[in-house]
């Protein structure tokens, strides 16, 4: 974890048992997405584009509000959920602003893991809003262990 300025990074990788092309198909939909922030927050698909998939989604185009729901019901943050980079079975990279956010970046990287299974990367670069600048250090602390939870529930799901 590092800070520069005022950004805010962190990285979290884990081993998963599914192979690449699974695992990219669930972190990539609305279904395995939610599935991993359980039971802490759900993220709603912007209007429009319910059906739509990280992977489908234009390339450098805002789509809309994604909302972040604590406990799926009650929302405490939006996103303005943008897709700026696309390696199609591999990488995606969000650049986005939210609510508490000036700037929020999210790299995923699924590689084949040496002894089998997927590698999975997330780095995160998030750089919060003015009002909420002296919460840099808890809000990275506090999203590094969501993202840790993250990448539990998408292991146990793919665990069998």
């Amino acid at each position: 974890m590092t800070r520069r300025g005022g950004e805010w990074t962190f990285v979290q990788r884990s081993t998963v048992a599914g192979g690449v092309e699974a695992v990219w198909h669930r972190v990539t939909s609305p279904e395995g997405i939610n599935d991993e922030m359980r039971p802490w927050l759900t993220m709603s698909m912007p209007r429009g584009a319910e059906a739509l998939r990280i992977d489908t989604l234009p390339l450098g185009e805002p789509i809309g509000r994604a909302w972040v729901r604590l406990f799926g019901v009650v929302p405490v943050d939006h996103d303005h959920l943008t897709i700026t980079d696309l390696e199609q079975g591999r990488r995606f990279r969000e650049e986005s602003t939210m609510l508490s956010m000036r700037r929020w970046v999210h790299e995923r990287t699924l590689t084949p893991a040496p002894g089998g299974g997927t590698d999975v990367e997330d780095r995160i670069v998030l750089v919060p809003r003015i009002a909420l600048r002296w919460a840099g250090p808890v809000l990275r602390t506090v999203l590094a262990a969501f993202f840790r939870h993250r990448h539990h529930r998408l292991a146990r799901h793919f665990a069998g």
